[in-house]
C-alpha cells in the first residue's frame, strides 16, 4: 500500500510543486503568456507545457515503467511558427532543469500516452488555463490511478487562498489525498499541514454549491434551478479548475456540480479533469459520483464514457441532490 513516504508520494510532491513555481514565474514575468489555440479552442499557454514537461520528465525518470496520460502534446510547439513559444518553454523550464533542451521538452511533453493502462499518472499540467490566464484560480493536477482506482491524487493551487475565513489571506495550497489515508492541505513550501473534514451541513437550505466560472463548462441555468429546488439561497462559488474538489474537502462548500452545458449535450468529460480531486474529496469524506449516481470510472480510457456530468457533495447530502436532479 502506498504511503506519505512510499517513492510515488515524494516523487509526485516534488514534481506538482515544482511544476507550480514555474507557472508562478511565467504568471509574475509574463502576466499571463502567449498561448496558442487548440483545435478544441482552448488556450495552452507557455506554463502549461513546461509544466507538463517537468511533471513527465521527473515521473518517467523515477517510474520508467509506468505509463502516463497527460492532456498535452508538442505537436503544436514544433512547429515553426510557433519557435519563438518553444524557446520561452525551454528557457522556463531550464530554471528548473539546467541542462533542458527544446528536443528534450518535446520529448518529455510527448512523454503522454493516448491510452491508459492497468497502473498510469494522469497529468493536468494546468487545469483551468482561462483562470490561469485571468491570474485567478488554476491547478496544477497529478494522479496514480491502478486498475481504475485513483490510489493518490495531489492539487496544486498557487493562487488559492490557504484559510477559508480569509479570503484575502495568504495564497497557495497543495491538497494531498492516499487511499484509505485521508486528505490534507500543506501550503506550497510543505507546513501548515491540517487534515481535512467535508462540511457536516445536513438541511439543503444551508447548503453552499461552487461551479465552473465558464459557461460553456457547465449549465448554469440548471444549477440555478436545482439551487432554488433545494431552497438554496447562497449565491454560488465559481471557481476555476479541481479547486472546487478541494473548496468541498476542506468544508469550505456543500457540494459541487457540474451538469455539461446545453450547447455540448454529449460532452465528456476527461480523467485528468476529475482523477485527482475526486480521491482528494472522498477522503475528506465526501461522495463523488456523475449526475446519475454512477461512480466516476477511470479505468475506461481518456474520456470518461460511461459518465455524465459530476457531482461532488459531502455526502450526507447527495442522495437528496441526486433526487433533485431528477427534475
Amino acid at each position: 500500500m502506498i504511503d506519505h513516504h512510499s517513492p510515488e508520494v515524494i516523487t509526485a510532491i516534488q514534481a506538482t510543486v515544482k511544476a507550480s513555481e514555474l507557472c508562478q514565474k511565467i504568471r509574475k514575468d509574463l502576466i499571463g503568456g502567449e498561448s496558442i489555440l487548440k483545435s478544441d479552442r482552448s488556450p495552452v499557454t507557455i506554463a502549461d507545457y513546461g509544466s507538463q514537461a517537468i511533471l513527465c520528465k521527473l515521473i518517467r525518470e523515477k517510474f520508467p515503467d509506468d505509463t502516463i496520460v497527460a492532456e498535452e502534446d508538442a505537436k503544436e510547439l514544433k512547429r515553426p511558427v510557433h519557435s519563438n513559444i518553444l524557446e520561452q518553454v525551454t528557457h522556463y523550464v531550464r530554471a528548473f532543469i539546467p541542462t533542458a533542451s527544446s528536443k528534450d521538452v518535446c520529448s518529455w511533453i510527448d512523454f503522454s500516452s493516448n491510452s491508459i493502462a492497468e497502473r498510469f499518472w494522469t497529468v493536468d499540467p494546468i487545469d483551468g488555463t482561462k483562470g490561469f490566464l485571468r491570474a485567478d484560480q488554476y491547478a496544477i493536477a497529478l494522479a496514480l490511478v491502478e486498475k481504475g482506482v485513483v490510489k493518490l491524487g495531489i492539487l496544486a493551487c498557487p493562487n488559492l487562498y490557504a484559510d477559508i475565513h480569509q479570503p484575502s489571506g495568504e495564497r497557495g495550497c497543495l491538497f494531498i489525498a492516499l487511499k484509505g489515508r485521508g486528505s490534507i492541505q500543506i501550503d506550497l513550501k510543505g507546513v501548515n499541514k491540517r487534515t481535512l473534514s467535508v462540511s457536516k451541513i445536513r438541511n439543503p437550505s444551508e447548503a453552499t454549491m461552487t461551479e465552473s466560472v465558464e459557461p460553456d463548462h457547465a449549465d448554469h441555468l440548471f444549477h440555478q434551478r436545482l439551487a432554488e429546488k433545494l431552497n438554496i439561497s447562497k449565491p454560488s462559488l465559481r471557481m476555476d479548475s479541481q479547486a472546487k474538489y478541494g473548496a468541498v474537502a476542506r468544508g469550505e462548500v456543500t457540494l459541487y456540480l457540474r451538469v455539461p452545458s446545453p450547447s455540448e449535450p454529449g460532452y465528456k468529460e476527461k480523467i485528468w479533469d476529475h482523477a485527482a480531486g475526486s480521491i482528494i474529496a472522498e477522503e475528506a469524506g465526501g461522495k463523488v459520483t456523475d449526475i446519475l449516481g454512477r461512480p466516476l470510472d477511470f479505468s475506461y480510457g481518456i474520456k470518461m464514457e460511461k459518465n455524465h456530468g459530476v457531482l461532488v457533495t459531502n455526502g450526507i447530502l447527495h442522495e437528496i441532490v441526486l433526487e433533485a436532479l431528477k427534475m
